[in-house]
């Protein structure tokens, strides 16, 4: 079962990123470390599996 967006955004704030906002359902994550990464969709929606890839991702690479 796919996790929802908010988990994703929880995820991100915990490893420090920062939401810089976006337009309409799109969050603009940064990083310290100068990753950035663009959420779509709403809190409540499942998020798709490239999202959850993404995440992922960029988790990995800042605990390096």
């Amino acid at each position: 079962m796919p996790r929802k967006v908010r988990q994703l955004i929880a995820d991100l704030k915990k490893a420090g990123f920062v939401n810089r906002g976006g337009q309409g359902s799109h969050r603009n994550f940064t990083h310290p470390k100068g990753l950035r990464l663009t959420i779509s969709g709403g809190a409540g929606d499942d998020a798709k599996h490239y999202q959850e890839r993404d995440v992922r991702r960029a988790l990995a690479t800042v605990k390096e």
